[in-house]
């Protein structure tokens, strides 16, 4: 039949109207960062301290956003001065002296990209200053460890903001919502693959504090934040496939199972290497639905051949992965120093994801399940156990 009918009244009716779909990020950053629809906060002066694997992401976003003023980079190696300085500009000190930016009261924030063993000391010492902290993940090498610095966050009243920056990622918060607002149901079975490309150097994996700390985390939190749950019980099975790894006793090849008080498993699979490139998957089985987050690629070119369809290989490792969520958790820190959102990323919410993946490693060495007790004063805001 005719769709004449069908047309309806000109696009440009309600052109006003129209928004965005909540659902393009990208979109919402572009409105918040060119139109200046943000906040309309001053920029927030900061330091980078340390421009490694993290650390380089962090200062191309620090670069490009308007809610930042970079004022020092600090890194050890001044072999890599200038090539930073050429992407910083003349407003901005590279230097190897840690003391510049700490003593300098118009700096209000540091983030933190220093290897692991180095975050407890240098957070501390920012918070003395009187600076708000961004640090990667973990905090500390310890509970030990992260009370001390959250203790020292609350004494002193600056911000503590440790990153787990998958939670910004917009197909996992999108899940994590949906899952809380009972969208799933009761969720039966949640499983989350993390495995790593390009493999680490094995300088790197030996400051890395290991698989669970350094890797399994990121599984641990995501899994514990969409359910807005503890695990009570854990289990580990895991060895080492690549020789070089098992010469410093650390493993490449990791299954965690989790059970939960509500009757919820949990499965995560770590591995060091994946061929085919930053293998990122989370899947949520429910009474009512299933959720499933699955690995973008560069472009999305589909070629027909005669005998095959293949695309592009999935992103090659996490800079690319994982590029919107590092720049809207950057957002995100802004955001909370300036006391327009909540810290949630608190330290029981830290302190839980430490305890956890040290009973996972725990169970690993010792080839037995692992109970985890929680007292109430140690269960996050929003979290049940």
């Amino acid at each position: 039949m005719a769709t004449a009918s069908f047309k309806g009244e000109s696009p440009y009716a309600r052109r006003d109207e129209r928004v965005h779909h909540p659902s393009d990020v990208k979109y919402g950053q572009f409105l918040d960062q060119v139109q200046g629809t943000s906040s309309g906060q001053e920029p927030l002066r900061v330091a980078l301290i340390g421009v490694g694997r993290a650390g380089g992401i962090h200062l191309q976003n620090l670069v490009s956003s308007p809610s930042f003023r970079l004022m020092y980079v600090v890194e050890a190696d001044e072999a890599k001065f200038p090539q930073v300085q050429k992407l910083v500009g003349s407003g901005c000190l590279v230097t190897a002296d840690l003391n510049q930016p700490l003593s300098d009261t118009d700096v209000e924030a540091c983030i933190i990209c220093t290897p692991t063993f180095t975050h407890c000391e240098i957070v501390l010492q920012t918070l003395k200053a009187g600076k708000a902290v961004f640090c990667e993940k973990p905090i500390g090498e310890s509970v030990e460890e992260t009370k001390r610095c959250y203790d020292t966050a609350s004494d002193t009243g600056n911000v503590l903001f440790c990153a787990f920056q998958r939670r910004w990622d917009p197909t996992f918060a999108d899940i994590q919502r949906r899952v809380r607002k009972g969208e799933a149901g009761h969720v039966q079975i949640i499983k989350s693959i993390s495995r790593d490309s390009p493999l680490p150097s094995i300088d790197y994996l030996r400051i890395s504090g290991g698989i669970f700390h350094d890797c399994m985390v990121h599984d641990i939190d995501m899994q514990c934040w969409v359910l807005g749950e503890l695990p009570c019980e854990v289990y580990t099975m895991a060895n080492a496939q690549i020789p070089e790894i098992a010469d410093i006793h650390d493993y490449d090849n990791v299954v965690t199972t989790l059970r939960f008080p509500s009757g919820t498993l949990g499965i995560i699979n770590v591995n060091r290497f994946a061929t085919y490139g930053y293998d990122q998957r989370l899947e949520v089985f429910g009474s009512k639905a299933m959720f499933e987050a699955d690995n973008g690629r560069p472009n999305t070119c589909l070629t027909s051949a005669s005998d095959s369809l293949s695309r592009v290989p999935i992103f090659h490792s996490f800079p690319s992965r994982y590029e919107v969520a590092y720049a809207a958790e950057m957002e995100s820190f802004a955001r909370i120093v300036r006391k327009v959102e909540p810290l949630e990323i608190t330290y029981r919410v830290s302190s839980a994801i430490s305890k956890i993946a040290d009973a996972a490693q725990w169970s690993a060495r010792e080839g037995v399940p692992v109970d985890i007790h929680w007292t109430p004063d140690s269960i996050p805001e929003g979290y049940t156990a």
